[in-house]
């Protein structure tokens, strides 16, 4: 059987993920061994694998340290779990052309993560985002988002201009419109080495928890798959992608939010729906050919629960 040793990047919490990577390689006939990248070594991913105590994602060294980790432990795919870590590990991409790494150019996935690029960007390109505004012409209500920033960490809603002129470092923020009437939505994806998009399933966000989806649904949303498609034919994303999408309830309008090149946070859910994201990871790092996926199972619920990892560190 073939061995296929995955690195994670900030899989700290992504248990789940990590025990779905295993079953992947399991029926694509390889052994998956995994190691994870972090900066505790008492996380939870430590229940299935390795845990390698790195460096933060801006230290200057990073790059050079992970690629050493991944010559000593003979890496085969490098998958980044958290936004800091795209651009990471799209440079060590650069550098370690033998390891499979999932992920857009250095350079599109830094403006991915800068808001107010994003946002400009999808602008000239036609693509439907919530009103979006300059400080001193901002019509209330409005959702201030810093620009370098994820899983909702400093966001802020405003009811008068007044307050959001006082707001620190306004130029740091993207300011939109606030829609009120809402309902927001994931839609997990997969684009190919040749740039084909392999599968788009659409969840619904239901329930979020410190920015992190905790109870989530798979729907036929044929509206959101093809607004999906055609957005990420735009852009030269590879890899895994999620796409954020708000739907005004007031007007029907669906308006994408932000787009993060790398595996959501409630992506088990489609995977359990049967879309096989992560088989397309193993496939194409073995010089395989994945074949698009449509068949999979709407009104498919994940629902989460807390689970604790216990970690001896006395000396008995």
């Amino acid at each position: 059987m073939k061995r296929i040793n995955i690195l994670l990047l900030g899989g700290a919490r992504r248990v789940a993920v990590a025990e779905q990577l295993i079953r992947s390689g399991a029926r694509l006939g390889a052994e998956v061994k995994l190691f994870s990248y972090e900066l505790l070594k008492e996380v939870p991913i430590a229940i299935v694998a390795k845990v390698i105590v790195g460096k933060k994602w801006g230290d200057p060294a990073v790059i050079d340290d992970i690629i050493n980790v991944a010559h000593e432990h003979d890496i085969n795919i490098i998958i980044p779990f958290v936004d800091g870590a795209i651009e990471v590990a799209a440079r060590v991409a650069l550098k370690a052309r033998n390891i499979f790494v999932p992920t857009p150019s250095p350079g599109f996935a830094e403006m991915m993560f800068d808001k107010i690029e994003a946002a400009r960007t999808f602008q000239e390109s036609g693509i439907p985002i919530p009103h979006t505004y300059t400080a001193i012409n901002a019509e209330m209500p409005a959702i201030a988002k810093p620009r370098h920033g994820s899983a909702s960490r400093g966001i802020k809603i405003f009811r008068n201009i007044e307050d959001l002129m006082h707001l620190d470092n306004l130029s740091d923020y993207l300011v939109q419109e606030y829609v009120e009437n809402n309902r927001e939505y994931t839609v997990d994806c997969y684009v190919s080495e040749e740039g084909e998009v392999l599968v788009t399933v659409p969840r619904l966000r239901i329930e979020i928890m410190g920015g992190e989806v905790t109870r989530t649904a798979t729907v036929d949303n044929r509206t959101l798959i093809e607004m999906s498609r055609k957005i990420l034919n735009k852009f030269p994303f590879r890899g895994p992608v999620t796409l954020q999408f708000l739907e005004d309830l007031d007007t029907g309008r669906y308006m994408l939010m932000e787009i993060n090149p790398r595996l959501g946070g409630g992506v088990v859910c489609s995977i359990y729906a049967g879309a096989p994201i992560l088989d397309y990871i193993i496939e194409e790092s073995m010089g395989l050919t994945p074949k698009p996926c449509d068949d999979w199972a709407p009104d498919t619920l994940m629902t989460r629960y807390m689970k604790e990892a216990i970690f001896y560190n006395n000396k008995r």
